[in-house]
């Protein structure tokens, strides 16, 4: 049974706020115990619509590396680069970005550099964050050929490259993920989304467990930590 507690917003900007203040603690909170901090960040929509607030946080920035949950097979000056809001917003900071995207045409060969990116870092992470997509995607574990590769890797592996079917048609490009195991490995695990019909997807999921058709559904069901969500319309 996936454990779930829900916190509700009356707008966005209401929750940009506490989700900046949560994380905010829990990147403090990880410097006082361990002197430095490890947090992979979102993409899509509604991670760049928080970031200008979280970095505004008194946090000691220079002792943070962040890293994408996901990203596209795009250069890093592409506007559908996750790593490039990443950096714009938290390199002013201090804080240390790590792309996990090669400039690699094979999302397979690809997705093995994102890998030995990440094998270079002191893991586990101290927060993954995630979103989801209308289709019930999270980070970019989407349904098609590469599905099972994300979600069944071994423990040791915390990054597969994907080629999602079909293409999203906003981002027809492969992709790298960070895998269940290395998601759920995270001491935090946290989800914003926004609009009814996004908390309605995921409910469903929650309450399908290990039998959702739904990607996010497939992910959170193997999770042993409570899973923070924040949602407003």
């Amino acid at each position: 049974m996936i454990e779930a507690e829900w916190w509700e917003y009356d707008s966005l900007d209401d929750l940009a706020d506490a989700v900046a203040g949560d994380v905010a603690f829990i990147i403090e909170s990880a410097v006082d115990a361990r002197g430095a901090s490890l947090v992979a960040l979102p993409g899509g929509n509604i991670g760049p619509a928080i970031y200008p607030k979280l970095a505004k946080q008194s946090v000691p920035w220079k002792k943070v590396t962040i890293i994408p949950t996901d990203d596209r097979l795009v250069p890093m000056e592409d506007e559908r680069s996750n790593v490039r809001a990443i950096a714009k917003a938290f390199l002013p900071c201090g804080a240390r970005v790590i792309p996990i995207a090669a400039d690699i045409a094979d999302h397979k060969l690809a997705g093995n550099s994102a890998d030995a990116r990440l094998q270079d870092l002191a893991w586990p992470p101290d927060l993954v964050w995630l979103g989801m997509g209308k289709d019930g995607h999270t980070a970019s574990i989407f349904a098609g050929p590469d599905l099972q590769n994300a979600l069944d890797a071994p423990r040791a592996r915390r990054a597969v490259g994907v080629m999602p079917d079909p293409l999203p048609a906003d981002a027809s490009v492969a992709r790298v993920t960070l895998t269940r195991a290395a998601i759920l490995s995270a001491r935090t695990v946290m989800i914003a989304i926004t609009g009814d019909d996004k908390r309605a997807l995921l409910e469903q999921a929650i309450a399908d467990g290990h039998s959702s058709k739904l990607p996010i559904g497939r992910v959170l069901a193997e999770a042993e930590q409570p899973i923070d969500i924040h949602w407003c319309q």
